[in-house]
């Protein structure tokens, strides 16, 4: 899976720091972040084979935010 840039992507998080790959992301007034990925060609009939994404959230032990993964790209309210 990679990271990628897209069309109305306003800010990168993680930009200059070597521990982290940065994340173009579009980020709404109202503190909405999404980005987006690419699967390779494996991942895609392996995904159409099992029907399964997995996703995992560093927390760092903090509270969990929401999230929600699609496979619809979403409105993108106000840019901030």
């Amino acid at each position: 899976m990679k990271i990628i840039n897209f069309k109305g992507s306003n800010v990168v998080y993680g930009a200059g720091q070597e521990e982290y790959l940065p994340l173009p992301a579009h980020k709404t007034a109202e503190g909405i972040v999404t980005s987006c990925f690419k699967l390779n060609l494996w991942e895609r009939l392996k995904t159409l084979i099992t029907g399964r994404i997995w996703f995992s959230v560093m927390t760092f032990n903090g509270p969990l935010q929401p999230q929600l993964a699609s496979v619809d790209k979403p409105k993108m309210g106000k840019e901030q």
